[in-house]
């Protein structure tokens, strides 16, 4: 009786640890470069602590300042919640050093910019200035494409991670859509307005949607870290899921709260 074959055991492949090496760059260069840009965004508000002037307003330090630590903060946290996906290794690392590139990109022409007394978007009024304000238009078109991808891989196979992390990131994912909408909305209608010859309500036509933009922003944050923090406790998972749902529920109310005060202002 000839013997039961048996399945030979896998081998590994010779590019899957040089592929989970890049993986490891690529991560620990968004997470250098993001707190470089929370150190930026905090420098700044001592140089405003020091300079004063207008908070608000087109051209005020409060711009460097919340740019640079919303950038970095989200770019330390979409490396490590991008980890959950169920993305190749190759793409995920292409995803994450465009987007690290991007967000230094935007933080950049804003810092510059406000350094050099000027409005940073929506600014046509040199051929400088003008070129300043569409790369940071176009940037910002490359993170809502590179952002989406994420959102998409998330809900197209389920993320991985303790009990409550699948659940996290996809909830994340998905009002971060929230953001890149409403910040496209911001973009576009400014552009409009610039290019017809209105400049001044160009500048106050974002104010409405920036609440809804920044608190969707961050649930891509907020969400999974909570996960995370609750998967450490020795709490049941019915008793964990209750709270992550209530967590849920409360960031999705703050941001139809944010909605309907954006489409009564706008």
């Amino acid at each position: 009786m000839d013997p039961v074959p048996t399945e030979a055991p896998e081998v590994p492949t010779r590019t899957s640890a040089p592929r989970a090496r890049a993986a490891r760059r690529v991560e620990r260069l968004c997470h250098a470069t993001g707190v470089l840009l929370v150190l930026s965004g905090l420098a700044h508000l001592v140089v405003f602590a020091v300079d004063g002037g207008p908070w608000d307003g087109p051209v005020s330090w409060r711009k460097p300042v919340t740019f640079g630590v919303s950038f970095g903060g989200t770019l330390i946290a979409v490396a490590w919640v991008t980890s959950y996906l169920r993305v190749g290794l190759r793409l995920r690392t292409l995803l994450l050093a465009v987007f690290a590139a991007d967000c230094v990109v935007e933080v950049g022409g804003i810092t510059l910019q406000v350094w050099r007394g000027v409005p940073s978007h929506l600014d046509m009024e040199t051929p400088f200035d003008t070129a300043v304000s569409m790369t940071l238009a176009v940037g910002g078109g490359v993170l809502v494409v590179l952002l989406t991808v994420f959102a998409l891989a998330s809900f197209r196979h389920r993320p991985s991670g303790p009990a409550g992390m699948d659940l996290a990131v996809r909830s994340g994912f998905a009002i971060l859509l929230v953001a890149l909408a409403s910040g496209a909305a911001m973009i576009a209608r400014g552009v409009v307005l610039t290019r017809t010859g209105h400049q001044e309500a160009a500048y106050h036509s974002t104010a409405p949607l920036k609440p809804l933009h920044g608190v969707s922003l961050h649930a891509v944050l907020v969400l999974p870290a909570l996960a995370w923090l609750l998967s450490r406790t020795p709490w049941s998972e019915p008793l964990r899921r209750r709270i992550l749902y209530a967590a849920i529920g409360s960031y999705v109310t703050a941001v139809v709260g944010a909605g309907v005060w954006a489409a009564l202002a706008y």
